[in-house]
């Protein structure tokens, strides 16, 4: 039997840390894929912020189930090493947190470029990454997210075959591959052997925002069905993006939010899993 234990990225319900948490308890949902607060993205908080959102946590009783970071989100010409400056940030608050997971992205392609021209490229960053990783004792979630090498089910394949292990699996948005272009159960037959985490939020080909799971093209029901019989246990992250979404975040808002998450409790409970 599946087991989804429910996480959130919460700053689509709003900026302010206090009332992340307290639209979330409402709906017994006790974890956070930390991507921003106050309008920060996690990688840009002071430590004394950092801080500050821990003890909030602590007291609410709340965990994260990973940070929710923006790593691999520049273009793959652009300089390297400041970008690992930042994963190493990453990293720390992994050790702050008492985490091991941390969300990446796989590069945007310059402009007037083509991916086989970057390619390699793309794949020398991604195992340097791993390899630190690796030496850290961190997980790296990849997410396919729209317009990065690892957007297109074949691409997602290519990473993960070559990287996937302790250190490197997927965390699969059926979402982002419809607003590509793809078949989402395309993405899931050539991601599901690497997929340890999943974020879910549902659309509709052509639309500006997503919507509730199951009333998208996201076959999140087929999804989950396959994933009870494979007997998954791990993280499932609602990121709706009912009120829109793009490269840094979406929006939802505390009176949707509640019903996202509803709509995949009631998907999970069809299929014969169990949440928490």
């Amino acid at each position: 039997m599946a087991h989804f234990i429910l996480s959130a990225f919460a700053d689509e319900i709003s900026s302010d840390p206090l009332e992340q948490i307290n639209v979330l308890a409402a709906s017994n949902v006790n974890f956070i894929e930390f991507r921003s607060i106050h309008k920060t993205n996690v990688l840009d908080l002071s430590d004394q912020q950092i801080s500050d959102f821990k003890q909030l946590l602590d007291e609410n009783g709340f965990g994260l189930s990973a940070i929710g970071s923006p790593i691999g989100k520049i273009k793959v010409d652009q300089p390297f090493e400041p970008h690992l400056i930042r994963f190493q940030r990453a990293i720390y608050l992994c050790g702050v947190f008492g985490i091991k997971n941390i969300r990446v992205f796989s590069y945007y392609l310059p402009e007037g470029n083509e991916w086989p021209k970057w390619k390699d490229e793309v794949f020398r960053r991604m195992e340097k990454k791993v390899e630190i990783a690796k030496n850290a004792g961190v997980v790296l979630l990849h997410e396919n997210e729209h317009g990065i090498y690892g957007d297109s089910p074949d691409r997602v394949h290519e990473l993960l075959s070559r990287f996937s292990g302790d250190h490197f699996c997927a965390a699969f948005d059926p979402a982002n591959y419809v607003f590509c272009g793809y078949d989402a159960w395309e993405g899931w037959e050539k991601a599901r052997d690497y997929t340890k985490h999943f974020h879910i939020k549902d659309w509709v080909a052509n639309e500006k925002h997503g919507c509730l799971a199951g009333t998208g093209g996201g076959k999140i029901p087929q999804i989950i069905c396959d994933v009870q019989a494979r007997g998954y246990s791990g993280f499932a992250t609602l990121e709706p993006h009912l009120l829109g979404g793009g490269p840094t975040g979406g929006n939802t808002g505390p009176e949707l939010f509640p019903k996202a998450i509803q709509a995949f409790k009631d998907i999970v409970t069809k299929a014969g899993a169990t949440f928490a």
